[in-house]
Formats: C-alpha cells, structure tokens, sequence
C-alpha cells in the first residue's frame, strides 16, 4: 500500500521495520517514520538505546569537474543526555574531531559506488540522536548511506557497501562493535568498508600487529560486512513491498566517444614517451602542452567551446593512464623509471630548528615534511569535548597542508577535513610506541608541515614526527616508518601490479591508496581508498608482505641520522618531575585550603599537578627549581621516625613548656623545655629561643595516635640525612 503524502493521510502512513541478527548483535533498519521529504532516510537501531538518522538529498548537476558529494556526521548533546557547550553557547557549534573523523569514514566507500562521472549534487546527513555512551556509533553511517541512497532510487549506485568495527585482543580474539573500555586495551583497532565481494575502505590503529592476524581480522570484518549488505537488500525488498521507490535521476557526464577516439589516433607514442621521467610540475607542464597541441590540431574553437576542452583534457588522462597502465603490467617501469617495489631516495636531517624542543626534516623524493616536537605539563594536556564524556588528550598530532607546498596560491581557510584525517592517522601511528605517562609524564604536541609535497606527504609526517619525537628526546618504544602502496589492475585480465611509494601521478592515474606505517615487529597504522569495486584478500596479504621492505628501508635512512631518541631533553623544554603521593599524604602534601601545595609553587616557582590517582608531576623552568620542590614533597611524604634530623624554624614558644618547630608547610614537633641541649634548669624558654630562629633538631618521639612530634635541640653542625622514598623522575 502507499499512502499519500499528504497532511491529512501523514498520520497513517506505513512504517517499515525490520531486524536482524549481525555479529551476535541484534541490528534494526526502520524507514517511514522520520524525514519524509528527504530523497532516501533510515533509522538503524541496536538494542542499546542507539539510533542514527541518515538521511540522503539529491538536489541538481552542478557545473564544474568533481563529484559534488557532501557528507555531514553530526553528534548531538541531547543523544547522550549532556547539555553541553560553554556558558555562553550551549547551541552545538563547530563539529569535533570525531565527528570530522566520522565524515571521512562515511566518505571515501560511498564516493567510489557512484559512477566517475556523476555531477548531480548529492548530500548526506547522519545524525546521532540517541547513544548508549559506551561505544561509537558513528562508523554505522556508512551503511545507513548506502542503504538510504539504495531507498532514493538512485540506479546508478553501484553496489550496498557496510561498515564495521572490530577489535583483537592480546590473545588474537576479535570482538565486532567493541566498547570504549574494550578499545582502551585493545591490540588492534580496524574500522572496515567493504561491499559483499571486497574490501573497499580501511582505517587501522594497532599495537605492532603482525600481517597475519591483521589479515584474520580483514577476513572476520568482511563476513559482518556481507551480513550488512545482504540486510540491506533484504530491507529494500521489504520497503518495496509497501512504498515504491522513487526514480530519481542523477547527471553522469561521460567524455565524448568520438573525441576520444581521435584523441588516442593523434597522440604519438613519442608524445607519451616524454611524459615519463619528469617532475610533478614539469608532467602538469608537458599535459597542457599536449592538451593545447591535440586542441588546436582538432581545430577547436574557442568561441563555442566545440570539440569541448573538458573532452579533450579528459580525453589526454585517457591515454596516460592507458599507457602507464599497460606499461607498469608488462615492463614493470613506472612513470619516473622506479620498478614496483622501488622507494624514492630518502633524507632525515634532525635537528633543523633551533629553540624548539624537537625538530626533523624528513624528505623521499621531492616530498618534504617538516615535524616539530613540543613538550608541555599536565596543565597543558587537552580536553575533548564532545557529545561523549569529557575526556583528555594527552598526546596530539597536527598535520598542515598549505598552497604553496604544491606550487598552488589560494586562500588560507582554516584546517580542512584532509587536514584532521592525516594528522588522526600520524597520531594513530605513533600512539602504540610512546611512553607511558608514569615514565614519561610530559603532554606532547606533533606538527608536521607539509613544505613540498609530490605525493604521500601523510606517510612523510609518520617518519618526520618519529625522528622529531626521538630528537626531543621523547623515549618512544621503536621507530615507525610509513609508505604508501599503490596498485594497477588490470579487470579483463585480473593481473595486478602493486607500486611502493607512489608518488602523485600514480595516486591519479592508478586504483589504490594503501598506506602502512609500521615498526621493526608489525603495523601501527592503516588506511586505504580504493578506486576499483574492491581489493581480495591476496592482494591485501601482498600488500602486506611488501611493505615491510619499503618501510625498511627508508627507516635504514632514518637510522643515519638518528637511530635512538637523544638521551637528553633540549634546554628548552620544561623540567618534569614526578612522584606517587599515596592516598593517606595527600591532605599533608595539599595542605589546609590548598596552602602547603599553593607554597610549593610560589617558593619554588614550579607548577604542581596532584592527581586523584596520587600521581604528582612538577613543571618547572629550571632543574635546580625542580629538584628543590622534589626534595621538599620528599620530605613530606616521608614518615617521621625516632632519629630523624631536620631543620625547621621556631613559630611559637611556650614560656613554661617549650617552642613549637616548623619543619615544614603543615607540619610541626615541639621542643620540651628540657630538650634543648643545656645542662642548667631553664624556667622560661623565652631565654633560649625566640620566633623565627632557625634550629636543628632530632627526632625523639612520635606519637602517630596523637599526632605529636618530640624534638631535640642539636648543634647546627649534624649532618642532616634520612632514606628518600622511591621517586619517579622523568627528565
């Protein structure tokens, strides 16, 4: 049945329902409800209070030479019961980081399924309204796009593809849809995209992941994946049988036959030929010289843009890509003459900036990557705000892309979505190799500039950052290096190349975007576009295998420059020092309203971080001021005994009785009026002391129950000298 959209029939409309068994969890997809004037929208819903509207708009073609896809993620407050914002905005503002993450997932498995031609403005919007709070739904989008442009009728959408997150444990168990508390300890983090014949889009963090169980867990995302796709078409059926679907029409702009055909007669081999070899700038140089060469031997006219221009450039990629295609399959020589698993010349240069606290230069090829390390306090680390629990971030990655680096002069518009994804992949990386914060407890800031870049300048800002952080003296487990791997594959034959270290015109011109960053013992970082319908699990092994070459050596070429962090902090960094403060000395180390730790900081000119977890760090601009404050919250964290020696200053006397000594902030014993050291009865102690004196004094008696503390007058002359407790010191 179909029902009207009309105000009078809206209310009876039909809701369709229906839910499914994926991964152990029970998934639901409902359409009918909500947005009914948005082209396709589904509502997917797990059994733990989730709920994702993703809604799909196709508005009018558009002039120009791209795809106009748009893809939104939004978080709202309200999903996890928080208000939200600040004091003066509570209205949710710029999107977070996760949400921009989020975007980028949906993105990059939804834009390939489109045909390449496709210039009809298409808009998808996910919105969380409704979340558990233990886990992240927001890779969930994925599926809810397909299938709501599935529900557009949007024919030229080429296949349903899913996503799905999985994790492994220490044992290698996978676990499908983990938890927040489940990711804190988990050996590998995979964000998956696929349809039901391949895999199409990878996002990967992992603790030095061995090919193996990364490929196992490859193989188990991809049985969920399937699972998802199947439900998707099963719930178009289901949708079909009460509403039809509507036949919505997109603009696909395919290059002219006729101009292609004369394109690929008129261009000479030897034309071809001189493409290859050449620099990024010099091939963009020698294409338009061919394309205004092929134009004018066309006879096109300007004045009616006839043959098209857009034909003709297009018509030109053609032939290239033909070319090196064929090329790479049969001679295995690339554009710039490399084989396939050959990297381009590799450079590090550490140190290059002089007052930062770290600094690398990584260049491979023409590709240079500037990395700045930045060492801070406690105070310093960031809070995440987003609709989830606040949060920290203690270690953050920014990576810069600017015009100029690819000889390019446009506005500078703030950091792009490219931006936020390049840098999130850099900090997943080199998050699995960093210190603890126990050993380590320094807040640590990464920005790697991209200066030049032809090609891979994400992979270049892993290697840059990895010698920076060693040139700080940052004591990361083991070096990590990055490549990215391409492919070219041939779909009459099924034969395939696959490239290491692409460079720019083979990211263009081929069908994958494969980049690994790994260590000595195993991957700490993916991530994977895919141009073609989607990669096998043979390629993906080999993809693999080949990568630990590539990263091998070029972390050769990084170990001649530095092959260690520096054993040494840079002068200009901040002192950090760090002490556990157990739970019973945290009031004596604080003090009555904060005085004892507020004196600390104003005596010594130190900055001190006490942690509910008794984690105490002190930040300070020199050594000896951070020495200074260690050594006196050593004193008040060591419990006084019978024999103790300290100098402390007299704050009250007694007259009859004896003078109350100061040994520290919050912290004092008396003098008995027989305990200072003189043979002869003294009758007021007023004669042989008085406030503000400076003493010696010994430990004689401690009653823990009563909290009193004897003393003895000694001779300023004894040494002073007691077992410290055990202190971590980081420096």
């Amino acid at each position: 049945m179909i029902v009207a959209l009309k105000d009078k029939f809206a209310l009876s409309r039909s809701i369709v329902e229906k839910t499914y068994s994926i991964g152990g969890k029970k998934i639901t997809f409902e359409s009918g409800r909500l947005a009914l004037f948005a082209t396709g929208s589904v509502v997917i819903k797990d059994e733990d209070g989730n709920f994702l509207l993703t809604t799909t708009g196709i508005g009018n073609p558009k002039d120009g030479d791209f795809f106009p896809l748009t893809v939104e993620y939004q978080e709202k407050y309200y999903a996890n019961g928080k208000i939200g914002g600040n004091r003066f905005m509570k209205r949710e503002g710029r999107p977070s980081e996760t949400s921009i993450l989020n975007s980028r997932v949906i993105d990059r498995p939804i834009r390939p399924m489109f045909p390449k031609g496709t210039r009809t403005e298409v808009q998808i919007i996910s919105t969380i309204m409704s979340s558990s709070g233990v886990s992240d739904f927001g890779w969930y989008g994925v599926t809810g796009a397909s299938l709501s442009i599935l529900l557009a009728g949007v024919k030229e959408f080429e296949a349903p593809v899913s996503g799905v997150r999985v994790i492994a444990d220490d044992a290698g168990n996978f676990i499908f849809d983990p938890t927040f508390e489940q990711l804190q300890t988990a050996h590998l983090d995979l964000t998956v995209a696929g349809t039901e014949d391949a895999i199409t889009m990878v996002e990967s963090q992992g603790d030095q992941v061995s090919n193996d169980l990364m490929v196992r867990a490859f193989e188990f995302a991809h049985a969920i994946i399937k699972d998802f796709c199947k439900a998707q078409k099963d719930f178009v059926t289901e949708y079909t049988k009460v509403y039809t679907l509507p036949e919505t029409e997109i603009k696909v702009i395919d290059t002219d036959t006729e101009v292609l055909t004369k394109v690929h007669a008129l261009v000479t081999e030897e034309e071809i030929k001189s493409l290859y070899n050449l620099g990024k700038l010099e091939f963009h140089d020698a294409i338009h010289h061919l394309v205004d060469s092929i134009a004018e031997k066309l006879e096109y006219n300007k004045e009616t843009n006839t043959p098209k221009m857009g034909d003709i450039a297009d018509s030109i990629k053609d032939v290239v890509k033909t070319h090196m295609r064929k090329t790479v399959l049969e001679t295995r020589s690339r554009l710039d003459g490399r084989a396939p698993s050959e990297v381009r010349p590799v450079r590090a240069t550490a140190p290059i900036l002089p007052r930062t606290h770290g600094s690398a230069l990584f260049e491979r090829g023409v590709t240079q990557v500037l990395s700045i390390t930045t060492l801070g306090g406690p105070s310093d680390i960031q809070l995440i705000d987003d609709m989830y629990d606040e949060d920290t971030k203690r270690y953050i990655h920014h990576y810069n892309f600017p015009p100029y680096s690819v000889g390019e002069v446009k506005p500078l518009r703030g950091v792009g979505r490219r931006e936020v994804g390049h840098g999130r992949l850099a900090e997943k990386a080199l998050e699995p190799v960093l210190p603890d914060e126990t050993t380590f407890p320094y807040m640590i800031r990464v920005v790697s500039e991209t200066t030049t870049c032809n090609g891979s300048s994400s992979m270049g800002s892993v290697c840059g950052s990895t010698m920076s952080l060693m040139d700080a003296g940052v004591p990361i487990k083991a070096m990590v290096a990055g490549v990215a791997m391409g492919m070219i594959y041939d779909e009459t034959t099924g034969k395939y190349e696959i490239l290491a270290d692409i460079q720019a015109q083979e990211d263009f011109l081929g069908d994958m975007d494969f980049k690994v960053a790994r260590t000595d013992t195993g991957i700490t970082a993916l991530q994977m576009d895919c141009k073609i319908s989607g990669l096998s699990m043979d390629v993906i092994r080999e993809v693999f295998a080949k990568s630990i070459d590539a990263c091998g050596y070029i972390m050769d070429e990084m170990k001649k420059c530095l092959n260690a962090p520096r054993p040494e902090l840079s002068p200009y960094a901040p002192f950090l020092l760090a002490v556990f403060v157990p739970e019973e000395k945290m009031r004596e180390v604080i003090g009555k309203w904060g005085e004892t730790i507020q004196g600390i900081e104003k005596d010594f000119g130190v900055e001190v971080n006490l942690e509910d977890d008794g984690q105490c760090t002190i930040t300070a601009k020199t050594q000896e001021a951070g020495k200074a404050a260690l050594e006196f919250i050593k004193w008040i964290l060591k419990d006084i005994e019978v024999g103790d020696v300290y100098e402390g200053k007299i704050v009250k006397i007694l007259d009859t009785v004896g003078a109350i000594v100061e040994l520290w902030k919050g912290k004092e014993g008396m003098i008995h009026i027989s305990k200072f050291g003189i043979k002869e009865r003294i009758a007021d102690v007023n004669t042989v002391a008085k406030v503000g004196e400076i003493v010696k004094v010994k430990v004689y008696n401690v009653d823990k129950e009563k909290g009193r503390i004897g003393l003895e007058k000694i001779l300023p002359a004894s040494p002073v000298s007691w077992d410290a407790p055990e202190v971590i010191v980081s420096a």
